[in-house]
């Protein structure tokens, strides 16, 4: 979203609305991660640590989940960049008509 428009108090106020969005967002998709591989991984509550099978679960589960947001970052940057590329190119060809 481009801001340019707005004048310096507004700019910082959407920057802070933005990072307080980002910052929940975070929080709960941590949240999630933790209760899907929790309810996933941990079974076994005769005792306060984790089985190494658990243990080597909730690490499997977190690595896989890691992975799958790098991905979906990727894919994310690349849609961006071709969008940004086809309306670069839509205002070039508009500039000359």
């Amino acid at each position: 979203m481009d801001f340019s428009s707005f004048n310096g108090a507004e700019q910082a106020h959407m920057t802070k609305v933005i990072e307080k969005k980002q910052m929940q967002d975070f929080l709960r998709m941590y949240a999630n991660l933790a209760e899907k591989c929790f309810n996933t991984c941990c079974n076994d509550f005769t005792s306060k640590a984790l089985s190494s099978k658990e243990e080597t679960c909730v690490l499997n589960c977190t690595e896989k989940f890691i992975k799958h947001s790098e991905r979906v970052g990727a894919r994310f940057a690349e849609y961006n960049a071709g969008k940004w590329s086809l309306y670069s190119h839509h205002e070039q060809l508009s500039y000359f008509h």
